[in-house]
């Protein structure tokens, strides 16, 4: 966890991610990463000298018109001394069921969005955390470039102007295979979507493996060159 904590340090630092008297909004899915960031979130207090409130929040889509079991997530924020809050939704019925969806993932992602937001507001918070990390900049990069046809990704700080909230990304800086490590010893909620596994992420992930294998460095070459060229904010990291 030390390893994580200092990226989650770095990012903080070099994209002013928190500042003193923030209230944020962790989004916790119950996956390693969403649990890895909101653990480091809370460790961070005590060392980095700004004073921020965490709250968690986590939004069930209802897979199959079925509460997600929540309990390990729940049992660790009740560890960790912080609130926590599951919200209830339609969005796996709506996605899979209703609209019966070829590619959920994006609906699924923009119904999510608004759920949390709506929760982050009744909650007070001005900042919402979400657990992209380092791989998920690269991955998101090619996949815009390959499937849309444009360079770009997100950010490492969103301002939401209509919602007067901050999208931050405390994890950006974290490689996959450490937030991996640093999960070992978390209680992992599997993710319940029937297309988890078989989306065009996967595929992304799969396809910078095999580039990572035939050249060493594929990926840091690419997040380099976003940097260098200042791409969505990504100018400071390096």
């Amino acid at each position: 966890m030390q390893k994580i904590l200092g990226y989650m340090r770095k990012a903080v630092q070099n994209y002013c991610l928190i500042s003193d008297g923030d209230k944020i909004c962790v989004a916790v899915s119950g996956g390693k990463d969403s649990l890895v960031m909101l653990k480091g979130l809370v460790l961070l207090r005590n060392f980095i000298g700004i004073d921020y409130q965490v709250i968690a929040v986590t939004i069930d889509p209802y897979f199959d018109g079925i509460a997600g079991n929540y309990s390990p997530v729940s049992e660790m924020c009740s560890e960790l001394g912080i609130e926590y809050h599951v919200i209830p939704t339609q969005i796996g019925e709506i996605v899979f069921d209703v609209r019966k969806e070829n590619n959920p993932c994006s609906l699924c992602a923009r119904m999510r969005r608004g759920a949390l937001y709506n929760s982050a507001e009744e909650l007070g918070c001005n900042k919402i955390a979400l657990g992209h990390n380092y791989d998920d900049v690269v991955e998101t990069f090619i996949m815009n470039l390959f499937t849309e046809g444009r360079i770009g990704c997100f950010s490492p700080s969103t301002y939401l102007e209509n919602r007067d909230i901050n999208i931050i990304r405390p994890l950006v800086l974290a490689p996959e295979r450490d937030v991996k490590k640093a999960s070992r010893n978390l209680k992992i909620v599997k993710s319940r979507c029937r297309a988890d596994g078989h989306t065009n992420r996967q595929k992304t992930k799969d396809f910078i493996a095999g580039m990572e294998r035939q050249e060493h460095g594929f990926k840091d070459r690419i997040f380099g060159a976003m940097c260098r060229a200042g791409i969505d904010g990504w100018g400071v990291s390096e």
